[in-house]
């Protein structure tokens, strides 16, 4: 048995909390975390209280005095953190009290734990949110400028990963920005629904004291109160959606990890990422590991399941506040941890990757990929596209005996297939004609691409001026 009773609400309990259930219950060991936000809303919940006569001044400002050498004692790592005092709101307030005596007891009128805690999330969220939409912008950022640069470096686009049709390196990383650009969008759609004030809904109707949420609100930079007491406490609406975005982002960071892993592999030789983002092995001497995208590729998993977690989490609770939401912190802040740090790692090696333009051109040559080139020659000179087809299959048959690309045979090869065929062929059987005929926005051609550049570098410093 525990020696004590929790003060916060043992008056009614006969006996101590078991020891056991004590721990098993308590959450400062993760929550303790959430501590800076708890001592942020405190000091507005007790600035409001005064403004509306529940506190004097003196008490408002000793409260204030105390929480803020207690966030001192926090950084500085002085502070004794209690299991059987639960949680960071109860380690806070009652320290709080040993400096300042009674006048800290009155920190929580008008409140609970319920919308405090909630609170304490929100204001977290909204944080590291802004941390995270950072390391976004600026891997935006880079890949932008990479994919600028490498605007005429051609390379082979695939499907099914066979090779498909030549495209430029820069169009393929304008592809991997524009997953971020919609990723970016829903960042900053989420924080919307996170900057919303719960302080005030107290356990779970409200209070009976004289508060005004909207200075609260303004205080802590909230857009507005929470509508309904009863939701205030008990949504966790934000965490999922935040949970969503990050399986999202992770799921396009995995994308990239794994094209990543196939270009720097032998086979591909595509790019080189530089040694600080690699590893080597404990036993052949030769190896250059990928590791960095290898384990984004890997971290996308846990961060699925803190999805799948929150969703369990909620999908059954009666309102208002239950137990289960305790549960709600630990997959949160690591699915923060997990898309900060994946982030800040792509955002440090995407503008270090160089390209092998040599090994991308030489691979686009082979595979036949200006096939589709031929077939709609002939269509621009009168030949149904299904005999266009038809045509296109027979030469390529024919190269794959003789070992002749499309742009090596020579015409009289090529005109054994159709008479149609003339000398301009091969203008648009080179690969650079290939990628330059598709000059329309969104296509592949490097002016377009270049264009392209410019216009996520315009949307992504709006998005910015929005955020």
């Amino acid at each position: 048995m525990s020696q004590t009773t929790n003060q916060s609400w043992g008056g009614r309990f006969s006996e101590p909390t078991d020891a056991f259930v004590a721990r098993f219950t308590a959450s400062v060991t993760f929550d303790q975390r959430l501590a800076r936000q708890d001592i942020q809303g405190s000091i507005a919940h007790a600035t409001m209280l005064a403004r509306v006569g529940v506190l004097t001044d003196e008490e408002r400002d000793a409260i204030i005095n105390g929480l803020t050498e207690i966030q001192g004692e926090i950084e500085r790592g002085e502070f004794n953190w209690s299991v059987p005092l639960e949680d960071v709101h109860m380690n806070i307030e009652a320290r709080l009290t040993d400096k300042i005596g009674i006048t800290g007891k009155k920190l929580h009128t008008g409140r609970s734990r319920n919308d405090q805690v909630a609170t304490d999330i929100r204001l977290f969220m909204r944080d590291e949110i802004d941390v995270i939409e950072v390391e976004l912008k600026r891997l935006r950022e880079g890949m932008i400028e990479l994919a600028d640069r490498e605007a005429d470096t051609i390379m082979p686009g695939f499907t099914h990963l066979q090779t498909a049709q030549p495209v430029t390196f820069g169009h393929h990383l304008l592809a991997w920005q524009e997953m971020l650009a919609r990723d970016h969008e829903r960042l900053l759609d989420c924080r919307k629904r996170v900057n919303v004030l719960p302080l005030g809904a107290a356990a779970l109707a409200g209070t009976t004291y004289p508060i005004d949420r909207h200075v609260t609100a303004e205080l802590l930079g909230f857009d507005r109160p929470a509508e309904n007491s009863l939701d205030a406490v008990s949504d966790r609406d934000f965490a999922i959606e935040f949970t969503s975005f990050a399986s999202i982002l992770m799921m396009h960071l995995s994308r990239m990890s794994e094209e990543l892993v196939l270009w720097t592999s032998a086979q591909f030789n595509f790019i080189d990422l530089p040694d600080r983002f690699c590893t080597g092995s404990s036993i052949m001497p030769q190896k250059k590991n990928p590791d960095v995208p290898e384990l984004v590729r890997g971290k996308t998993g846990r961060v699925y399941g803190h999805l799948m977690g929150l969703l369990t989490l909620m999908k059954s609770q009666p309102l208002a506040y239950n137990k289960d939401n305790q549960e709600d912190k630990e997959p949160l802040f690591d699915a923060v941890d997990t898309v900060r740090d994946c982030l800040k790692a792509f955002a440090d090696m995407i503008p270090a990757i160089e390209p092998k333009k040599d090994s991308m051109y030489e691979a686009a040559r082979r595979g036949f990929s200006t096939a589709t080139d031929l077939a709609d020659y002939l269509v621009r000179r009168g030949v149904a596209f299904r005999d266009a087809h038809e045509i296109v299959g027979q030469s390529v048959a024919y190269g794959l005996k003789t070992q002749k690309d499309l742009s090596e045979m020579s015409l009289e090869e090529l005109q054994q297939f159709s008479t149609i065929i003339e000398q301009d062929v091969f203008d648009v059987l080179t690969l650079e004609g290939s990628v330059a005929a598709r000059n329309h926005i969104g296509g592949t051609a490097p002016d377009q691409v270049r264009a392209a550049a410019q216009r996520a570098r315009e949307a992504l410093s709006l998005l910015q001026g929005q955020a």
